[in-house]
């Protein structure tokens, strides 16, 4: 399996509103997004390249697997 490496927010918010989450709101430089069954939001900021450990928490945060997370990024 790949490695996670840094990418840019807006493909990160690709990746995730492929998995079906929803941008609600923006509050300054962030973005939050909800997706109905998943408890807390998931926050991506809005950088030229979002650290690894971001990717990871918000992965977790989302009950996404990494296995999810790379075919999601191949759509994108």
């Amino acid at each position: 399996m790949p490695r996670i490496t840094p990418i840019s927010s807006r493909r990160l918010r690709l990746v995730f509103e492929k998995a079906g989450f929803q941008c609600v709101r923006v509050e300054g430089d962030h973005f939050v997004y909800v997706k109905p069954g998943v408890p807390r939001p998931v926050v991506i900021p809005e950088w030229d390249a979002i650290p690894v450990f971001i990717i990871k928490n918000n992965l977790r945060t989302a009950g996404m697997t990494r296995e999810q997370y790379f075919e999601l990024m191949e759509q994108v």
